[in-house]
C-alpha cells in the first residue's frame, strides 16, 4: 500500500493522516469547497476536490471519491467514521474498483448494519444480548401483545436499519404498544428505507459499554478492554473513559473472549467494538460497530496500541501485531468531545476561530484539525476536536482533564468546554458509574 485516499473530513482525516505519514504511506485529501482550508489538505500529498459543500454532494458522493482514487493512483480509501464508513454497498464499489477498502468486508458491514441479523449473530455466538423478539415483528398484533408480555414491560421498540439514536420508542403498557409499532415502523420506511421493527427490553438505568477489536484477514483477533461512553445527550456522547468504572478483569476477559469468538466466527477484518448496555452486572450487546470510534484514542491511551496503524496494517494483509496477551491495561484516561456549540442552548456556533490556545502538559493529547483563523464551516458535525488525558488512576486522569479544559483557549466562537468542566466538577461523575441517562437529568432535559 503505498498511497490512501482519506474519504473523510476534520480531526479523523488529519489522524488518518498522520498514521500514514508515520508509516511511509502518501496520503490523499478530498474535500468540499467548504473545507479547502482544512489542515490536512493542506498537508496531505495530494488533495481533490470532490464537490459543493453538501455532504450528499461531497462526502457521501460517491462515484466523485472513486474519481478521485483513480485519478490520483491512489491504492486504497480509508472511511473513517460517520459518512460512508458503515456503507456496505460504498465498500464494495470500492474493492469492485480495484482499491483496498480499510474496513471489513461489505458481506460482514451489510450484515452487522441490520440490528435484527446483528442480534441473532451475537446469540449464536454466545455474546449476551438484551431479551427480545429474536427477529423482526410481524402483522399479528395479538401475538406482539403477548411477546411483550413475555419480555415484560418496559419494552423497545427499534428499527432494524436505525442508529444514532433514531428509529426507538419505548412502551410501557398494552395500551400503546399496537400503535407505537405502527409509528416506528412508519418512521424507520421514511428514515431508513428499511421499514423492519424489533422489541426488546427496556433497561431503565443502563450504562453503555463497549468492546474495542482488532480482527485480521488470517482468522486472528484480540480485544482491547472496554469504554464507558455512559454520559450522552440524545444519545450522543459527550465523555468517554476506559477502562469502565467497576468492571472487573474477570469480567473484561470473559465478554472479550466472546467478542474475539464472534469475531472469528463473522470473519472480521479490521478494528471495531461491540456496543453494550451494562446493568446490575449484566452485558447486553446492541449493536456493533464496523469502522473506527471517535473515542478510540482513550483505549490507545491505556494500552498502547495505534488502532488506526493496526487498520492499515491489517488492509495490507499483515498479521496483528499483538496477541492478547501481550495487551495489558495502564492507568486511566478520558476523552472529551470540543464542540462548536452554545454549551447552555447546544444550538451549533459555526464561525471564525480568533484565538486557539491547545492545553498541553504530559499526558494530555488534542485531536483537532482547527487553528488560529479557521472558519468552522455551518454544514457538518459541531466536533472540532477531542482532548484526551491519561493519568495512572481514575482520580489523577480527572485532575489531570480538569486542569486541560481550564487550559483550553478558544475564541470567536462558542464551545461546549463549560458543560465539560461542569461534568469533571459532579460528584456523582467522580464516583463513577452513572448511566445513560444521568447528564439529560443533570441538565434538566430527561
Amino acid at each position: 500500500m503505498k498511497k490512501v485516499l482519506i474519504a473523510n473530513r476534520g480531526e479523523i482525516a488529519l489522524r488518518i493522516m498522520r498514521c500514514c505519514r508515520d508509516m511511509g504511506i502518501g496520503t490523499v485529501a478530498v474535500y468540499s469547497t467548504a473545507d479547502r482550508e482544512l489542515k490536512h489538505v493542506r498537508l496531505a500529498d495530494e488533495a481533490v476536490c470532490i464537490g459543493p459543500p453538501s455532504s450528499t454532494d461531497s462526502y457521501l458522493n460517491v462515484p466523485a471519491l472513486i474519481s478521485a482514487a483513480e485519478i490520483t493512483d491512489a491504492d486504497a480509501i480509508h472511511p473513517g467514521y460517520g459518512f460512508l464508513s458503515e456503507n456496505a454497498d460504498f465498500a464494495e464499489r470500492v474493492e469492485s474498483s480495484g482499491f483496498i477498502f480499510i474496513g471489513p468486508s461489505p458481506r460482514v458491514i451489510r450484515l452487522m448494519g441490520d440490528k435484527v441479523s446483528a442480534i441473532n449473530e451475537m446469540r449464536e455466538a454466545g455474546v449476551p444480548t438484551v431479551p427480545g423478539s429474536d427477529g423482526p415483528l410481524g402483522e399479528d398484533p395479538v401475538v406482539n401483545l403477548q411477546m411483550a408480555n413475555k419480555i415484560g414491560y418496559p419494552i423497545i421498540i427499534k428499527a432494524a436499519g436505525g442508529g444514532g439514536g433514531r428509529g426507538m420508542r419505548v412502551v410501557r403498557g398494552d395500551s400503546e404498544l399496537i400503535d407505537s409499532i405502527q409509528l416506528t415502523k412508519t418512521e424507520a420506511g421514511a428514515a431508513f428505507n428499511n421499514d423492519v421493527v424489533y422489541m426488546e427490553k427496556f433497561l431503565e438505568t443502563p450504562r453503555h459499554v463497549e468492546f474495542q477489536v482488532l480482527a485480521d484477514s488470517h482468522g486472528d483477533a484480540i480485544h482491547l478492554g472496554e469504554r464507558d461512553c455512559s454520559m450522552q445527550r440524545r444519545h450522543q456522547k459527550v465523555v468517554e473513559e476506559a477502562p469502565a468504572p467497576g468492571i472487573t478483569p474477570e469480567q473484561r476477559a470473559e465478554v472479550g473472549a466472546r467478542c474475539v469468538d464472534a469475531c472469528k466466527r463473522l470473519g472480521y477484518r479490521g478494528a471495531g467494538t461491540f456496543e453494550f448496555l451494562y446493568e446490575n452486572g449484566g452485558f447486553y450487546f446492541i449493536e456493533m460497530n464496523t469502522r473506527v470510534q471517535v473515542e478510540h484514542p482513550v483505549t490507545e491511551m491505556i494500552t498502547g496500541v495505534d488502532i488506526v496503524k493496526e487498520q492499515l496494517r491489517i488492509a495490507m494483509g499483515n498479521p496483528l501485531s499483538y496477541k492478547q496477551s501481550d495487551i495489558r491495561i495502564k492507568g486511566h484516561a478520558f476523552e472529551c468531545r470540543i464542540n462548536a456549540e452554545d454549551p447552555d442552548t447546544f444550538m451549533p456556533s459555526p464561525g471564525l476561530i480568533e484565538q486557539f490556545h491547545p492545553p498541553g502538559g504530559l499526558g494530555v493529547r488534542v485531536d483537532s484539525h482547527i487553528y488560529n483563523g479557521y472558519r468552522v464551516p455551518p454544514y457538518y458535525d459541531s466536533m472540532i476536536g477531542k482532548l484526551i488525558v491519561h493519568g495512572n488512576t481514575r482520580e489523577s486522569a480527572t485532575a489531570r482533564m480538569r486542569g486541560a479544559l481550564s487550559e483550553a483557549f478558544i475564541t470567536g466562537i462558542k464551545t461546549n468546554i463549560p458543560l465539560l468542566a461542569s461534568i469533571m466538577d459532579d460528584e456523582n461523575f467522580a464516583a463513577g458509574g452513572t448511566d445513560i441517562h444521568y447528564l439529560e437529568k443533570k441538565l434538566g432535559i430527561a
